[in-house]
């Protein structure tokens, strides 16, 4: 049966008073109610008082398959996840005066992992259009419709309490106001969200500002399978104070701040995007976070994450731009990433920065079936993407291809390309003009995964493990071949730019293995510049971080490591220079193969001479030759 679709709301008026145990004070025609100590007063319907005490050690609870919301004077307060890592929210002791609203609406449960977790939410809309025995409708103001909803304001301060779901159907918000204070639970299931769609759901917001403050609390969550669309709106979040007693951890069950070995901190993500082709575009909307990440995605596979001609922002001292994972496909046309750690952290997954050109625009219009009119088309303007990070740019936690072209201009204030030994496939195409500079001299980094993963504990799974740098030589693989280029080698192309700072490849090999399974015998860097000037060393090297263990307390120096270069052991560093590409020797360097294209050429920097030897024989570097071997090209 259809859902019976909210009219406008105010109020919804005083229903019948049921009490158990507490005393009601009359006077000025309201009631004002007490629960002592020791009493539970179990509220059957919604009830409207004057004044509220909840003392220490009363309760104030709903009939089962109801939950009862306490809102005063518009506002969702009064809640409390009742203990670290669990998922029953209570009403906590207090005094309310105002208008005081106990409202009772049909519990909503989630599954997961393993968990049961009783949510509640202002609006919740169904596939058949709102439902109004899961909506807390005294906390919301606004028109709400079937199939729209339009200047909405949802207010809370208490935990764990939602802004608008939709689950199912087609539903267009516009113009809403949803500011959530308090910590939330998991936003693996959005609880406490400020906007959550799922089952399916094809939603357009538009013109909103959500602005959420507490662990947890995001402030967009997608899942399902659903489409999002947010159009010219702000979303902001900010980090919360976690429980005295909460541990770091990975477990999903538990899991509410950003694991610190991706070198980074916070406990609330803006927005997450979760399951089996959900897809969400931000378009000429701005976006931030205190801290963790901007926009996320998670536990899904095939999830499309867009956005176009919007601002993504790290407001505090860590976190990153996007996060890739399972197969994540991530589109940022026309976008300004401004970041604390990473622009992105790619954990599988393919990225693609460039221009928001009109062509670009339509074709991820009709692809993703964003519903834009051809007014909005017009009103998109041109923009290239921006992408600046006071460290480093794009981290590979896993395998990722990542494709940067247009006027794409990035700036790092450390390395640019960060690999963990991840097989990678990158490729910068300067031809319209994209360009990029790291603020420490390395332009990309091969180097062992130097995440220490998470250790089961008699407490679970905690985030305890310590780095700690290999001190021994790395024991060569004799059947590893530093001259090929492998499936799973790390794969970089530069064509038609230019290019100032290194290219290491740090990689130990020798097998063994690591969080993810075996590990790989060797990795080789497979570089090619295509009519690309570069103007640095590209050279096998030993990485060192700044001390030899890490734990927590250091976690800022992950992924922070100098350089030696020496001859390979299982990291080849395969080069070729095709077009009138030029490299500029700036210092010694061991490649084991290396390819100069006919109009191409290998000079020392500013004019010094090089020299060439392979498997220690001199040898001359001439235009149009293939090298192989143990390849040292000194300057000077």
């Amino acid at each position: 049966m259809r859902a019976k679709p909210l009219p406008t709301i105010l109020a919804i008026g005083t229903l019948a008073l049921t009490m158990a145990a507490p005393a009601a004070a009359a006077g000025h025609g309201c009631e004002r109610v007490t629960v002592a100590a020791g009493e539970t007063w179990s509220v059957t319907s919604t009830t409207r008082l004057c004044a509220l005490t909840l003392a220490d050690g009363g309760t104030i609870d709903a009939p089962d398959g109801k939950d009862v919301v306490l809102v005063v004077d518009g506002a969702q307060t009064g809640t409390a996840i009742e203990e670290t890592g669990g998922t029953r929210t209570v009403i906590e002791p207090g005094s309310w005066r105002g208008d005081v609203v106990l409202e009772v609406v049909d519990e909503r449960d989630v599954e997961w992992q393993g968990l049961v977790f009783p949510m509640s939410q202002a609006l919740y809309v169904g596939a058949d259009g709102p439902v109004a025995g899961l909506s807390a409708t005294e906390a919301l103001r606004g028109r709400v419709g079937g199939t729209t909803a339009a200047n909405l304001r949802v207010t809370s301060t208490g935990e764990n309490f939602g802004g608008v779901v939709v689950s199912g159907g087609d539903y267009t918000v516009t113009a809403a106001t949803i500011r959530l204070t308090g910590n939330g639970r998991s936003d693996f299931i959005g609880s406490g969200a400020g906007l959550a769609v799922t089952d399916g759901a094809t939603v357009v917001v538009d013109h909103a500002r959500i602005d959420n403050e507490g662990v947890a609390r995001v402030g967009v969550w997608a899942s399902g399978g659903s489409n999002l669309v947010v159009k010219n709106s702000t979303i902001a979040t900010h980090d919360g104070v976690l429980p005295d007693d909460y541990r770091s951890t990975v477990d999903l069950a538990s899991m509410q701040a950003a694991p610190w070995m991706l070198g980074i901190v916070g406990n609330v993500r803006a927005t997450n995007l979760m399951g089996d082709g959900t897809q969400a575009t931000y378009i000429g909307s701005r976006i931030s976070s205190t801290g963790w990440g901007v926009l996320s995605t998670d536990t899904g596979s095939n999830v499309r994450l867009t956005a176009i001609n919007s601002t993504l922002t790290l407001t505090g001292d860590d976190g990153y731009g996007s996060y890739a994972i399972g197969d994540a496909v991530e589109e940022f046309l026309g976008t300004t990433f401004d970041v604390a750690d990473y622009v992105s952290i790619v954990r599988g997954g393919t990225l693609h920065f460039g221009d928001s050109d009109p062509a670009s625009v339509a074709a991820l219009d009709d692809s993703l079936g964003l519903g834009l009119t051809g007014l909005e088309l017009r009103r998109l303007r041109e923009r290239a993407t921006v992408l600046d990070s006071d460290r480093f740019g794009v981290m590979f936690h896993g395998a990722g291809d990542v494709t940067i072209d247009g006027a794409t201009r990035m700036t790092t204030g450390e390395t640019a390309f960060l690999d963990k030994g991840q097989a990678v496939d990158l490729v910068v195409d300067g031809s319209q003009g994209a360009s990029v500079a790291a603020g420490n001299g390395v332009i990309f980094q091969l180097m062992e995964d130097d995440d220490p993963g998470p250790v089961m504990t008699d407490d679970g799974l905690l985030n305890v493990g310590v780095y700690t740098e290999p001190t021994d030589p790395a024991t060569k693989v004799d059947t590893w071949d530093l001259a090929a280029v492998h499936d799973d080698d790390a794969v970089a192309t530069f064509v038609d730019t230019t290019l100032v700072g290194d290219f290491y490849n740090a990689y130990r090999g020798g097998g063994g293995s690591g969080m993810s399974g075996p590990l790989p015998d060797g990795k080789n860097l497979v570089l090619t510049f295509d009519g690309t000037d570069v103007t640095g060393v590209l050279s096998a090297s030993v990485s060192r971080h700044p001390q030899d263990t890490i734990t927590a307390e250091d976690y800022e120096l992950m992924g922070v490591v100098t350089n030696t270069a020496q001859p390979a052991v299982n990291n080849g560093v395969v080069v070729t220079l095709s077009g009138d590409s030029v490299w500029r020797v700036t210092g010694t360097s061991y490649l084991t193969s290396l390819t100069v294209g006919a109009a191409a050429n290998v000079l020392g920097a500013g004019g010094a001479p090089v020299s060439m030897t392979v498997d220690g024989v001199a040898t001359p570097v001439v235009a149009g030759a293939t090298y192989t071997g143990a390849i040292v090209v000194t300057v000077g």
